[in-house]
């Protein structure tokens, strides 16, 4: 995948994420074509929507509002993940997806949650130096 060298990584492995999460789930089987992959194409497809619009949220120190609204925005991606994680799994107890696939997306989500939650932080320090 060619990226930008100037992209947040969050971005980047999300894009990953959800790349990947859209190649296995065109192999599952028809009958879960509108419940659990749709929702998690859907889902991952948020998230990077969400870190985008996070992302473009210019925030100066003192600007309490934009402040907040690039949290929102990083908040509903955290959340996004959480539930795309939760899908993963009920799609693996429906067979959907297979251990394995439901291990890489359990692997990916938490590497984005966890740099998201380091981009929240250094939200946080930044704007209260």
């Amino acid at each position: 995948m060619n990226t930008n060298h100037s992209e947040l990584t969050v971005i980047t492995k999300s894009k990953d994420l959800c790349s990947y999460v859209i190649t296995i789930t065109q192999k599952s089987p028809k009958q879960f074509r509108f419940t659990f992959v749709s929702r998690m194409q859907n889902l991952s497809l948020d998230v990077i929507e969400y870190l985008y619009i996070a992302n473009d949220t210019f925030v100066m120190k003192g600007d309490t509002a934009a402040w907040r609204q690039r949290l929102e925005f990083q908040h509903k991606a955290m959340t996004s993940l959480k539930l795309l994680s939760y899908f993963s799994l009920l799609a693996l107890e429906n067979k959907c997806i297979i251990q394995r696939q439901y291990e890489q997306i359990s692997r990916q989500s938490v590497e984005c949650m966890n740099l998201l939650g380091g981009w929240i932080n250094s939200d946080k320090r930044r704007l209260q130096s």
